[in-house]
């Protein structure tokens, strides 16, 4: 985008739209920083920093609820959103898996598929019914506190 009338002695002043972030605007790319803090290079820097720790933290933090109680891929998720407001890979992160999200549950309201999906499970529990009872039927029910040590 070039600036100025032309006339003679004015400094005509070009800009390059990827640099301010004005061409990302149609997209929604870029960092959603306050404007003084994007002015000041210095200031976004550690801006940038701040946000990256604290993300990380948030995603260790999920990954550790993994196998522990606690809703491990919510947070993780909550790690690539505060990410997302800084850094545009992990927009792009987001949006890829948005998309994926919506496609399963697309698939999942399908009536075939979710015919399916109900008749495995009722298959999966009868199976596992049929092998409790031929367990009890073979060696019984004992409460864990009626053991008798011998």
């Amino acid at each position: 985008m070039n600036t100025g009338s032309g006339e003679p002695g004015e400094v005509a002043v070009v800009t390059d739209e990827t640099e301010t972030g004005e061409g990302r605007a149609d997209d929604g790319l870029g960092s959603r920083a306050p404007e003084f803090v994007k002015q000041r290079r210095a200031l976004h820097l550690s801006w940038q920093v701040g946000v990256f720790v604290l993300g990380l933290a948030v995603v260790v933090a999920g990954v550790i609820m993994l196998p522990l109680p606690g809703p491990g891929w919510v947070v993780i998720f909550g790690g690539m959103a505060i990410w997302a407001t800084e850094f545009v890979w992990a927009q792009l992160v987001l949006r890829w898996t948005k998309r994926k999200v919506t496609e399963a549950a697309q698939k999942a309201l399908d009536p075939k598929v979710r015919r399916r999906n109900i008749t495995l499970t009722v298959i999966g529990l009868v199976i596992i019914g049929v092998l409790a009872g031929i367990y009890l039927w073979k060696f019984g029910f004992v409460a864990p506190w009626s053991i008798k040590d011998q």
